[in-house]
C-alpha cells in the first residue's frame, strides 16, 4: 500500500473514533500514539485542551528488556496509570489512535488497567 494512502486511512480511522470519544477533566481521553520505535500515552482534557498526564518510551526509566516493544508498552502503561493516580484520575476513555487493539496498544491498555485506571 502506498504510504500516503496508509496515512490517510489511519487519519480517517482516528477521526471516525474521535467523533464519539471526548475527554473531560473528570473522565479524560487516554490517547495512544504508536510509531515504529516508540509508544506514547497522554491523558487529555479535550474541553480545556490540556494534557493532564503523559508517559512515553523515550523516558530513561523505560528499558527494553527481553519482551521487546510489547514489554516497553507495558512499562509505559504502568507509568501512565501511576501518573493518573497521582493526578486523582480513576476513569478515562480509551483512544487507540487509529491502530488495532492488539500487540503494543493492548499491552499498554492492560498495564494501565492493572495499575487501577478504569476504561
Amino acid at each position: 500500500m502506498d504510504p500516503t494512502k496508509k496515512r490517510v486511512a489511519r487519519r480517517s480511522r482516528q477521526l471516525r473514533a474521535r467523533k464519539r470519544i471526548t475527554g473531560t477533566a473528570a473522565k479524560p481521553r487516554l490517547s495512544v500514539y504508536r510509531s515504529n520505535d516508540h509508544i506514547y500515552a497522554q491523558l487529555i482534557d479535550d474541553v480545556a485542551g490540556h494534557t493532564l498526564a503523559a508517559a512515553s518510551s523515550l523516558e530513561p526509566t523505560v528499558t527494553k528488556g527481553t519482551d521487546g516493544k510489547v514489554g516497553v508498552a507495558r512499562q509505559v502503561g504502568t507509568a501512565i496509570g501511576e501518573r493518573a493516580a497521582q493526578a486523582g484520575i480513576t476513569t478515562c476513555v480509551f483512544d487507540r489512535g487509529g491502530n488495532r487493539y492488539a500487540g503494543r496498544v493492548a499491552a499498554l491498555a492492560d498495564a494501565a488497567r492493572e495499575t487501577g485506571l478504569e476504561f
